[in-house]
């Protein structure tokens, strides 16, 4: 498990993805973060082997080993996931996302509400283009809002210079100096030196494909997403830690109220990262038993 497969597109390009938990078990796809790559599934596997889960954990276009798309858009996914689907021979599946994977959960539910059964949304990205007010923002993610809509070229050349950078194996070791910067549940979470590889180690992949693969993934969350969470009719679970930076509370809040048919998890006490750390078989659990 865990081996990197392909599969050939019909608009051309190849799409990389890998397995993890049972393989013959109930089907679950996994929308990683951002920046991230088809990997950071690897922090699912071990629930989904004791709960008898297949988890299918895709790249992105232009994420790591998926062929970049310099023109796509969110609503494009949901076709390249029934791709996957029928070569794998799957009619209906679930989806677990994690973070910057929410809005492709979301459009995949929305597009394709028949082969979706239910999705579960953890620490999830919001609709950043309808907010009308940021400031429960991470203030990182304020500051590329600001550059990609008045400084475009200048943020631009930033990722270029950051990608050689995050891409080297010593990015690992050096980002233990990130956990500083963190609340202390994430910061605690995050000591476990198995999740804290595992997290790390799929972003730093994430940018193997190209700079601009992981341009284009940030650009989506600050577009509009081409459809209404109102739309969306699938069962959602969405769980959020009442101490995540990155997406405050409030914000959250505002997002699941406009889901017709979500139930929304508050946990005391968790962060952004210490959430998915600490209760994704809890997660995975409930999900299955939708």
């Amino acid at each position: 498990m865990g081996e990197c497969r392909f599969l050939p597109l019909k608009n051309g390009g190849r799409l990389a993805f890998a397995e993890y938990g049972t393989a013959n078990g109930e089907p679950v796809f996994f929308f990683h973060g951002w920046p991230s790559s088809r990997t950071m599934g690897e922090l699912v596997d071990a629930a989904a082997r004791e709960l008898k889960v297949r988890i299918i954990s895709p790249d992105r276009p232009g994420i790591r080993d998926s062929t970049f798309q310099p023109d796509r858009k969110l609503l494009d996914w949901p076709d390249v996931i029934e791709q996957l689907a029928d070569h794998l021979g799957i009619e209906q599946f679930r989806i677990l996302a994690i973070s910057g994977g929410a809005p492709y959960a979301f459009v995949t539910a929305w597009k394709t509400p028949e082969r979706v059964r239910a999705v579960a949304i953890v620490s999830g990205a919001v609709p950043i283009a309808d907010l009308r007010d940021q400031s429960g923002l991470l203030p990182l993610y304020r500051w590329m809002i600001w550059f990609g809509r008045h400084q475009p070229r200048l943020l631009r050349l930033l990722f270029y210079l950051a990608g050689p950078l995050v891409s080297l194996r010593g990015f690992v070791r050096a980002a233990h100096t990130f956990l500083q910067m963190l609340p202390e549940s994430d910061a605690k979470a995050l000591r476990d030196k198995a999740a804290f590889d595992i997290l790390f180690e799929s972003q730093r992949q994430a940018w193997r494909g190209s700079a601009d693969g992981v341009i284009v993934d940030a650009q989506i969350y600050a577009q509009s997403w081409g459809f209404r969470l109102e739309d969306v009719v699938v069962p959602i679970r969405l769980w959020h830690g009442k101490q995540d930076r990155a997406f405050s509370f409030p914000v959250v809040e505002e997002t699941a109220s406009r889901l017709p048919n979500c139930e929304a998890r508050y946990v005391e006490d968790e962060g952004h990262y210490s959430l998915p750390i600490r209760h994704l078989r809890e997660i995975l659990a409930d999900l299955i038993a939708v």
